[in-house]
């Protein structure tokens, strides 16, 4: 008996060990999360874009495919290159980020380019001509998880920089916490986004209320623009995060004139306005001009990536040299 007693009082130690594990990962993952807000907001912004012209029985189905690919990108992917990089080589973070942030105003640069000059891509017009919408939403949906990829890897280091775990182990618990979280939040507002057109239908025709009728048609009638903005938004939230995350990267290497003078020029802004509006100020300034230099890099960046980088991509994979 007193064998077993031993035993039962060594199990509840090791359970309690385990519980206050679990509270410090959930602590951890917490304040790493908050430090990630910023790239948070921008995937939920860039996410709702890639189900615009699919039937609304393809809307949810679309972004649970993409939610999956992102715990996929976060889980799999890259949280072990995380833990490999931050304990083994710390030194390869900031280039590989930098590619990444270039990828980001790549994709804004480019869609803004299709704006102001419009024009024809063959493989759109091959997928209009056969009207197959299975392979546009495959297209998509790779699209989606590609770029979702880059800012999971952003909100990955970033949440990997403001955890203070004793171990990799701790590290690693903390990391999932956090990738899990962060994607049930943003996809789970995008699905509560791109179905709020059919909550208004429903109240329109269902709802006893005349009030509630007309909540209904002004959902349906707001949804489009809605839409539209966060699609604006997202491409903005593309340029911000691939500018800012180049230029820390430059300071981090050493080239930090260009960061220090926008911290500078951002400042005089932020005082150049009534003290309660100091720090909105600045921010908005330090953004936008992080997010004017991304839109600079990233039409750099198009002829590299459309007529050498695509072509040499669709050489050894086969298929046209495509973006």
């Amino acid at each position: 008996m007193s064998g077993l007693l031993a035993l039962l009082d060594d199990v509840a130690g090791i359970a309690k060990v385990a519980a206050s594990s679990v509270d410090d990962v959930v602590a951890a993952a917490g304040k790493a999360g908050a430090k990630t807000a910023g790239v948070i907001i921008d995937d939920a912004a860039v996410t709702p874009k890639y189900v615009q012209g699919f039937a609304p029985a393809r809307e949810l189905p679309i972004i649970w495919r993409i939610a999956r690919g992102s715990v996929f990108n976060k889980i799999v992917l890259l949280l072990p290159v995380a833990l490999l990089l931050a304990n083994f080589a710390p030194w390869l973070i900031t280039p590989l980020l930098m590619i990444g942030g270039s990828y980001l105003c790549f994709e804004g640069a480019e869609k803004i380019f299709h704006v102001l000059f419009p024009h024809g891509s063959h493989v759109i017009e091959e997928d209009m001509k056969n009207r197959d919408p299975g392979h546009l939403e495959e297209q998509k949906v790779k699209g989606a998880i590609k770029t979702d990829f880059i800012l999971s890897a952003e909100i990955m280091t970033i949440a990997l920089a403001a955890i203070e775990a004793p171990n990799i182990w701790m590290q690693a618990a903390t990391l999932a916490v956090v990738g899990l979280g962060v994607t049930l939040a943003v996809y789970g507002s995008v699905a509560l986004i791109v179905k709020m057109d059919d909550v208004g239908l429903y109240l329109a025709k269902n709802a006893p209320t005349p009030v509630g009728r007309g909540l209904g048609r002004g959902l349906v009638k707001a949804m489009p623009g809605v839409m539209k903005t966060l699609s604006i938004v997202g491409t903005a939230a593309m340029l911000w995060v691939g500018g800012s995350i180049i230029i820390h990267g430059m300071e981090v290497l050493g080239f930090g004139w260009l960061g220090h003078h926008i911290h500078d020029w951002a400042y005089a802004v932020g005082h150049a306005v009534p003290a309660q509006w100091e720090k909105a100020a600045e921010w908005i300034a330090k953004a936008t001009m992080d997010g004017v230099f991304g839109l600079a890099w990233g039409f750099v960046l198009i002829p590299l990536a459309t007529k050498v980088i695509a072509p040499m991509i669709g050489k050894f994979s086969n298929k046209p040299g495509v973006h």
